[in-house]
């Protein structure tokens, strides 16, 4: 993947092949931004670059080839082991770095998470970053610097990646084959991450989302068996709670605009939902709402039970 590969990060491009031409790569970096806004893809062009010599990865030779594959020796990759990164796999690194390259001028190596470094293995790092053995790169990815050690983030060189542009989301999804709507309202909900606009097209997110919201504006306090059942589905599924809820905060937004009289909304695909909600509630009770929703978001980050939280959503939704 070489930086031609990389959409919508032109400032954080332009300061790394400024870096390679004036031949002073730092020795780490910390990229941090929304999940799917390109840092991977950049670290890897970044890398496959200093591998191969020139301002840009050619892409043709035995050393981009293996870049490409992922199968380059140099090449060394730390995700998460579950609910950390764990100091096994920081001193496995360090074992590997303190090695001679195989092939490449230097050794290079991409740490996806790092906010979820356990502290033992975040202190283990921190001489490693101070001083990389036998002149390595390291790249650290990021969504969540606040979650990364202040002593880590002093030894690296810090790059901010942007949200990407909803108008960019929607022309990469359309590229993919996938139809004018659909990648309209995945653009539009994917908050600047490509990634999360792939999920939401190549799975069942966008039915399973009308159906959630649908089901929400629907109850009343007097279902008490269909809002047991609908919790129920929410039963030891945080992440799955948290997006649903963060498309629910989507909808709501989208209702306060057509209260303010703006035709733009960004659940277009929802169209007559978000005018029947407008026409039955007041400005006030959906700010109301919103601020529940919130709430809910804010007890799943605390690890409140998803079920009893999607419980206690529906119980003051239909009281507001």
């Amino acid at each position: 993947m070489s930086f031609s590969g990389v959409v919508g990060q032109d400032s954080a491009v332009t300061v790394l092949e400024r870096s390679l031409a004036a031949h002073r790569v730092a020795h780490a970096y910390l990229f941090t931004g929304i999940e799917g806004c390109g840092k991977r893809t950049t670290a890897l062009a970044f890398i496959e670059a200093i591998f191969c010599g020139r301002a840009e990865g050619c892409g043709s030779c035995p050393s981009c080839r293996k870049m490409a594959s992922g199968q380059h020796p140099d090449l060394h990759l730390v995700e998460p082991d579950g609910a950390f990164i764990k100091i096994d796999q920081i001193r496995e690194l360090q074992r590997q770095l303190a090695l001679r390259p195989y092939e490449a001028p230097r050794k290079g190596c991409i740490i996806e998470a790092a906010d979820r470094l356990h502290p033992a293995a975040a202190n283990a790092l921190l001489k490693t970053l101070e001083e990389p053995p036998g002149n390595a790169v390291l790249i650290l990815l990021s969504p969540n610097p606040a979650g990364v050690l202040p002593t880590i983030i002093s030894r690296c060189q810090q790059l901010r990646f942007a949200s990407l542009p909803q108008e960019t989301v929607e022309r990469l999804v359309l590229a993919g084959g996938v139809e004018q709507e659909a990648a309209r309202v995945a653009a539009s909900l994917s908050e600047g991450s490509m990634a999360k606009a792939l999920e939401i097209v190549n799975g069942a997110a966008l039915e399973e989302r009308a159906r959630f919201i649908e089901t929400v504006c629907s109850l009343s306090v007097n279902d008490a068996g269909r809002i047991f059942a609908f919790s129920e589905a929410f039963d030891k599924q945080k992440d799955k709670a948290a997006g649903m809820l963060d498309m629910l905060q989507s909808f709501l937004r989208d209702v306060l605009l057509r209260l303010g009289g703006s035709p733009e909304i960004v659940n277009c695909d929802l169209a007559p939902l978000v005018e029947q909600v407008a026409g039955h509630n007041s400005l006030d009770e959906v700010m109301g709402k919103i601020g529940t929703v919130t709430t809910m978001q804010q007890a799943l980050q605390r690890n409140v039970n998803p079920r009893l939280a999607m419980e206690t959503l529906v119980m003051r939704l239909a009281n507001t």
